[in-house]
């Protein structure tokens, strides 16, 4: 059974976290629910998809949910698609699990 420990992997870099991102949403929200065809986390945000506005809009929001400074969440791969990859540094992939287990078992 697939679980949303599927989209985070731990590297040398730090946590890798793949998300689908849904730009041009009514309310930025993360994390909406895990997508076990993509094997990410769905993401909305309010931004279009033009000018990395999405995309900077994305790592603000995931920075914020993990309470990372923006600096320690870099996007890897995705600049140009719904799919993306981003890595959050100096955090555990432990207090990861911790965080998001809150979020989609209570």
């Amino acid at each position: 059974m697939t679980s949303y420990k599927d989209a985070i992997k731990e590297s040398n870099q730090g946590v890798l976290l793949c998300l689908h991102v849904v730009p041009g949403s009514t309310q930025t929200t993360f994390p909406v629910q895990y997508n076990p065809w993509r094997n990410s986390i769905e993401i909305k945000v309010q931004s279009e998809a033009k000018e990395q506005k999405a995309n900077t809009e994305t790592i603000e929001t995931v920075a914020g949910f993990f309470q990372l400074p923006v600096k320690d969440v870099v996007l890897v791969s995705g600049e140009k698609k719904r799919e993306k990859t981003v890595c959050l540094k100096n955090i555990s992939i432990r207090l990861v699990n911790a965080k998001l287990e809150k979020f989609f078992h209570g």
